[in-house]
């Protein structure tokens, strides 16, 4: 049996997969989490073999979320289930060390395809997605030879602060949910401006957005 921790913010999801895996006898549920920072403090805490991680999470991303619990349990295996099949989705998931990634609309052959072959050691794309990276490579698309971003000077928490303020957030929001000090959420907002040569929220939002950091954000950040 393979344990697994589920993390998706929408109940009806996880009770569905948690129905299809335990059907088949092979696979754990072990718990659930609808936040990035739920999933990290139980991936911390059970150290289960395989996380089913979704992208769009409050607060923390399910990319940010992947990175952290990668950090501290290196042979923990991460497979990305989400509806968003863009490159960006795709690269950012790969560079965070996802092993699988696999579309919401997939079949669950296709999930539990995924399973297995993760668990085995391998990795794992949905055809649509596989199709999406090769056409990327072609094109010279691939990270490899992209142009240097504006935003690769910044460090992992600069980007988490920048993606959250992007979609809104305001100082405090982020304070709460990356457990910082108020004053640091502002210095590190403070930081990312001079770093980035901009001079106010609109700006960054606006780099945030161009660089695929984030989607649009539905209300404005506050400090």
């Amino acid at each position: 049996m393979h344990t697994i921790l589920l993390v998706d913010d929408h109940k009806i999801m996880r009770d569905g997969l948690r129905a299809i895996l335990r059907h088949t006898g092979e696979f754990d549920v072990v718990a659930e989490a609808e936040t990035g920072a739920d999933a990290i403090r139980l991936a911390r805490e059970l150290r289960p073999q395989l996380v089913i991680m979704d992208i769009s999470l409050p607060g923390l991303s399910g990319i940010e979320a992947s990175i952290d619990i990668l950090r501290h349990l290196p042979a923990t295996r991460i497979v990305i289930l989400s509806m968003y099949e863009d490159e960006t989705s795709v690269m950012q998931a790969i560079r965070a060390g996802a092993r699988a990634f696999v579309l919401k609309k997939a079949s669950d052959t296709d999930l539990l395809d995924a399973l297995r072959t993760v668990a085995r050691g391998g990795s794992y794309f949905s055809p649509n997605v596989s199709d999406r990276l090769l056409l990327s490579v072609q094109r010279g698309d691939s990270s490899s030879h992209a142009a240097p971003s504006a935003l690769d000077g910044l460090t992992p928490r600069e980007l988490q602060v920048m993606r959250l303020v992007a979609e809104g957030k305001s100082s405090k929001d982020i304070a709460v949910m990356l457990d910082l000090g108020l004053h640091t959420v502002r210095g590190y907002r403070k930081s990312l401006m001079k770093k980035l040569n901009v001079n106010n929220v609109a700006a960054l939002t606006q780099l945030a957005l161009s660089h695929g950091l984030t989607r649009p954000a539905m209300h404005s950040a506050t400090a």
